[in-house]
């Protein structure tokens, strides 16, 4: 998305005015009060002629000036250049690195806001999004889904650069809009022990012949593990292989290299533990590769993954679908509950790794998890007639990408508006759907709502992302007949 389809995005979804807020025509010249927050975590304001501002580092209920570096016939944007009355939810931000100030780390976005204010900048988000996108509104909200603000990214990829000018390699995020990367030394988001490696791993590339070669690396932590993905451009000298090891055994690293795409992500050396999160109010381990997709967030996964079992209550004679099911973070879960369940990816790869992941959690359990199947398909070409193929379920779990679930989301309203398509076939009663983008949610619940038959029964935020913009959040749609038998 540009910055000019954010922005008219915005204009669209902004909150109502903070009710603190004084009119435009009652501030001194040059002031801008700022009336709420938009998807992008930027004040918005009005001037007099009822123009739209866009203020990074402004908060709601906050009188500020700003500078404008950016002008269209309908908005503007800038940045806070002073705070003359502050919000009651502005606190000191808990990384140095943060701010608006040169060489500014452009991680995290929200930091000068207190986590609770987040969540509810967020869940009116989702709210915004829901109604002014999908025309839909939620029964129910469900109360947030919340964990610890700090240290919880799991995953990340880090980039690499040795710095001429500087005589230094430099590790971590982006410099706030800019493709350098910024000076960090530490990460608040990173756990502990992982922001306390920045500094050796940057001492450990400028010592390896292969620094200029090596543009990456992605982070992936387990419960016991944590891997790292060295991404190199050239074959690493025996000299550097041994950096890396050495590297490794002194500071608990588990190294993977890179030589080109991700299919050629490969230990450094074989053996050693086993990178894997575990669900234990399922039994479940999930092994995983440090490429494959898994949540950022372990803690707030945990609890998403019972909050959505909760509510999608599966029975023991239902058949379940879960749709984009990855490593199958949630059908196995559900095939602890469930009588049928069947899982269906984009990936080949990941697909192979769900049926491996089966097998592994079948052995040693005292109750057998369900018959469980996996199958690949490209989602996003979904038919009424590939869906009425895969079979009547009682219950869906939906966890697409950013893209949303849009194919499947018409084919269901398809199905439901043309009922010599259906045959025998009979739409699940209750779908749980899980997002990553409430943009997507919202178009997605507005076929299911207006053209497929159901109601919005629940939807909430899950704050995976503390500090970020990032709006992940739930959905619960249901169907007013009866379940199929």
């Amino acid at each position: 998305m540009s910055a000019s389809e954010s922005h008219e995005n915005s204009l669209a979804t902004t909150a109502s005015p903070h009710p603190d807020a004084p009119s435009a025509n009652e501030l001194p010249e040059g002031w801008l009060a700022i009336e709420s927050m938009d998807i992008d975590s930027q004040g918005v304001a009005r001037r007099p002629d009822g123009k739209v501002v866009f203020i990074e580092g402004a908060l709601p209920g906050e009188l500020v000036s700003t500078s404008v570096h950016r002008k269209k016939n309908n908005w503007e944007a800038g940045v806070v250049t002073a705070v003359h009355r502050a919000s009651s939810q502005r606190v000191r931000p808990g990384c140095p690195h943060f701010g608006l100030h040169a060489g500014a780390c452009g991680g995290c976005k929200m930091q000068h806001l207190h986590p609770a204010a987040q969540v509810a900048v967020k869940q009116r988000v989702l709210e915004d999004n829901l109604w002014h996108l999908g025309k839909v509104k939620a029964e129910m909200l469900l109360r947030p889904i919340e964990g610890p603000a700090w240290g919880y990214r799991y995953r990340a990829r880090l980039s690499v650069r040795f710095v001429h000018k500087k005589g230094e390699v430099l590790i971590g995020f982006h410099e706030r809009k800019s493709r350098y990367v910024a000076d960090m030394q530490t990460c608040a988001v990173l756990p502990p022990a992982v922001s306390a490696l920045l500094m050796p791993l940057r001492g450990l590339i400028f010592g390896m012949d292969a620094r200029e070669t090596c543009p990456q690396i992605e982070l992936a932590c387990g419960d016991s593990v944590i891997a790292m993905v060295l991404r190199h451009l050239e074959p690493l000298s025996e000299d550097d292989l041994a950096r890396l090891r050495a590297f490794g055994a002194a500071h608990g690293v588990q190294w993977w290299l890179q030589s080109k795409g991700p299919d050629t992500v490969k230990l450094l050396d074989e053996g050693g533990p086993l990178l894997s999160y575990a669900l234990p109010e399922f039994g479940i381990t999930m092994p995983f590769k440090p490429t494959d997709f898994t949540q950022v967030n372990p803690h707030i996964n945990r609890v998403l993954v019972a909050r959505a079992l909760r509510l999608l209550d599966a029975q023991p004679h239902e058949r379940v679908i879960d749709w984009f099911c990855g490593l199958g973070n949630f059908t196995l879960p559900i095939a602890s509950q469930a009588g049928e369940v069947m899982g269906i990816e984009g990936s080949e790869v990941l697909v192979a790794r769900s049926r491996e992941n089966l097998v592994r959690n079948q052995a040693g359990r005292q109750a057998p998890l369900a018959p469980t199947q996996f199958a690949a398909r490209n989602l996003f070409e979904m038919t009424p007639g590939l869906l009425v193929a895969d079979g009547v379920a009682h219950k869906w779990l939906v966890d697409p990408p950013r893209e949303g679930a849009f194919a499947l989301a018409k084919a269901v309203a398809d199905l439901h508006q043309q009922p010599e398509l259906r045959g025998n076939w009979r739409a699940p009663q209750r779908i749980v759907y899980v997002s990553c983008n409430p943009a997507t949610l919202a178009r997605d619940a507005g076929l299911l709502v207006h053209q497929g038959g159901y109601r919005c029964t629940a939807a909430g935020v899950i704050n995976m992302f503390p500090h970020t913009a990032h709006v992940e959040s739930m959905a619960v749609f249901e169907r007013e007949e009866a379940s199929p038998s």
